[in-house]
């Protein structure tokens, strides 16, 4: 996979204006398809499960067609921590291309200490945490939680387990789409950016607890990348 395809889902998203729902979602799964210019070059199958207050998250990206003759291998994230009263707090997240080989990102999250130890390409950093920073996994789920308000600006702290970003986007709702699963009503984020920045673009679905239901980034290039759900299991 490209470097933008690895990060692809660290353009989202967080809670500082958001409402939080009733219930505590205990599992939850998705099938996104992945295309780069119009091609389908990947299939992303996730899961979430939640139990006594800790929740896992497991994405699978295997490469298809073509793409699959240069990039064999699948690239596989896992986020792990707990649930709280303002959702998903990650405690560790980690990348990989294979089952069994050594992660190639790993991110530690110390809440006590607000500090963030990241491994990456042989080395070790510690960073500073922001309050409510989520991985590139976790941020995509925060939402089956807490919903975004009306109209708002939502800011956020994404780790890949290389270093920290932030990001702002705007919230338009009720905004319909068609999809694979059907034309739906959705809530549209789109991320404020200076002119030198990728293009971030994300579709949620209330109907579907919140998940995403389509995602586009647009690189610096000019290359695109479209990431569309056709299955989301909810609560």
């Amino acid at each position: 996979m490209t470097a933008s395809m690895l990060r692809f889902a660290a353009f989202a998203l967080f809670a500082f204006a958001v409402s939080t729902h009733a219930a505590t979602p205990a599992s939850a799964a998705a099938t996104y398809e992945v295309r780069m210019n119009g091609m389908h070059v990947a299939t992303i199958d996730e899961s979430y499960e939640a139990q006594g207050g800790d929740y896992r998250l497991r994405s699978n990206s295997t490469p298809v067609g073509l793409f699959a003759v240069v990039r064999k291998l699948a690239v596989r994230f896992v986020s792990s921590g707990t649930v709280t009263s303002r959702g998903l707090q990650p405690q560790r997240f980690e990348g990989r291309r294979a089952t069994g080989e050594i992660p190639e990102v790993i991110a530690d999250f110390d809440w006590n200490a607000g500090q963030l130890a990241l491994t990456h390409e042989g080395r070790n950093e510690t960073v500073p945490l922001p309050p409510g920073t989520q991985d590139r996994l976790s941020v995509m789920y925060q939402f089956m939680f807490l919903a975004p308000k009306a109209t708002a600006t939502i800011d956020v702290a994404v780790t890949n387990g290389r270093r920290v970003d932030k990001y702002s986007y705007a919230v338009t709702r009720d905004v319909e789409l068609d999809t694979p699963l059907g034309r739906l009503k959705t809530v549209h984020l789109v991320r404020q950016r200076e002119p030198s920045d990728p293009e971030n673009e994300l579709w949620l679905s209330p109907d579907h607890g919140y998940l995403p239901v389509r995602m586009i980034i647009v690189e610096r290039d000019g290359t695109r990348y479209e990431q569309v759900a056709t299955r989301l299991d909810h609560p």
